[in-house]
């Protein structure tokens, strides 16, 4: 997709009605593509959202000497003909979520030189737990100005236990474990549902992988051609169920997976959302009393970090006192202060606890989108506002969401893009 500097104009008041299609998870269609470097043959990806971040990533393959192609919403991936080991440096600032791609380059070639990853405004995200993983293996590691050298070596270790929780670590540590003959022990491991999906996919393709709670072991040789169907993302969903609700709408929110979304539904109910579970959907109720309860997010299978702004949203609708605590990312919460440019009555205690009294009536206003869902969640915002609401920098939520102003026109949203 082209890449274009826009805003959303959104004129607020009205309700939704009708269902939508949730897509691909990106956080795992990302890694995947990364996860080809390590199969000399082609790979067929199907449910990928076409969003910023995979278009991302697919630049930086394609520069380093991969063919990728395009349909709808597949992806055929050849990495058969790639012979760089660094990334481009210019690509890799501007994408955070390029890190992941050291395990199999390293894997695969022996070494890689990464520039220093992007960040975003959520808060600085270093690569330290990555590099003391690795360096945990025995691979040296060494930094200057310009980035980072990892070289494998002849002494290569078998067992990675990360002192806290990382995703992003976890798929880099699982990534050059499929890429080695011994098996690699993973400790203390991320088990989100997309790095699961990220192990089905290289079980198909021929890896040897065992899970056991937070225990992953891992290992592959001569990894082969595979076709894989995306999980649904379960953080748009989340998106969308609080759009209905924050829109006193009823919505029907379909093709996901309703185990994955656990906590989420946990914490919905309790602010007082009426729901219906099917197999592949969600239902939403127009709601009657929202009530004020404390957000506290935590790594899976505890309450994402990505749904947190969007229930913050919705807390500004509920009758009370909520309390927010954010304890993965140690800036996220700066999407509070656009809500209060719209009216919202929040406290913000520190980088990572808040406090919000509800209900408030927002109003329209001209805010910006930090990242990919304080964006969406913003979207929200304007959707219940009075007025008019003007969100800039729309290509951060472009990162996360497919042509989301054509798919909530479709549900009655009054929203517009302009340049």
């Amino acid at each position: 997709m082209e890449v274009k500097i826009a805003k959303f104009v959104i004129d607020g008041g009205g309700q939704l009605k009708g269902e939508i299609r949730v897509l691909g998870a990106k956080n795992a269609a990302m890694k995947m593509m990364a996860a080809s470097i390590l199969i000399k043959d082609k790979v067929l990806l199907e449910n990928v959202p076409d969003i910023l971040d995979i278009t991302k990533i697919s630049e930086i393959l394609i520069k380093m000497g991969a063919k990728i192609e395009r349909k709808i919403h597949q992806l055929l991936i050849d990495t058969n003909t790639l012979s760089q080991t660094e990334p481009d440096p210019h690509l890799v600032k501007e994408f955070r979520a390029s890190v992941v791609l050291i395990g199999p380059l390293l894997a695969r070639f022996g070494q890689v030189k990464i520039s220093h990853p992007g960040g975003d405004k959520i808060g600085r995200r270093p690569i330290d737990r990555h590099i003391k993983a690795f360096q945990d293996l025995g691979i040296n590691v060494r930094e200057d100005s310009g980035g980072y050298l990892f070289q494998k070596t002849d002494k290569l270790k078998t067992l990675v236990r990360f002192e806290k929780i990382s995703v992003t670590a976890t798929e880099n540590i699982l990534l050059f474990a499929c890429g080695q003959n011994q098996p690699i022990v993973i400790e203390n491991a991320a088990i989100e549902p997309e790095i699961i999906d990220l192990c089905q996919f290289l079980k198909k393709a021929g890896a040897k992988i065992a899970i056991n709670g937070r225990q992953i072991i891992a290992c592959a040789n001569n990894l082969k051609a595979v076709r894989h169907q995306v999980i649904p993302d379960r953080l748009e969903a989340g998106t969308y169920a609080v759009m209905a609700a924050a829109t006193k709408s009823e919505l029907k929110i379909t093709q996901l997976i309703p185990q994955h979304l656990g906590a989420f539904l946990a914490k919905l109910k309790v602010i007082g959302v009426k729901f219906e579970i099917g197999p592949d959907f969600l239902y939403i109720k127009k709601p009657e009393n929202l009530g004020a309860t404390k957000i506290k997010t935590a790594e899976y299978p505890g309450l994402a970090t990505d749904w947190q702004p969007s229930l913050g949203l919705l807390l500004t609708q509920a009758k009370g006192t909520s309390r927010i605590e954010e304890n993965i990312f140690e800036n996220r919460l700066g999407y509070l202060e656009e809500l209060q440019k719209m009216g919202a009555k929040i406290k913000l205690i520190n980088n990572h606890v808040a406090e919000i009294e509800g209900p408030t009536k927002l109003s329209g206003a001209n805010i910006a989108s930090l990242d990919i869902r304080a964006g969406a969640t913003l979207i929200i915002a304007g959707l219940i506002a009075k007025g008019r609401t003007q969100i800039s920098q729309a290509e951060n939520i472009d990162r996360g969401y497919e042509k989301i102003e054509e798919r909530l026109q479709k549900l009655g949203a009054k929203i517009r893009r302009i340049p």
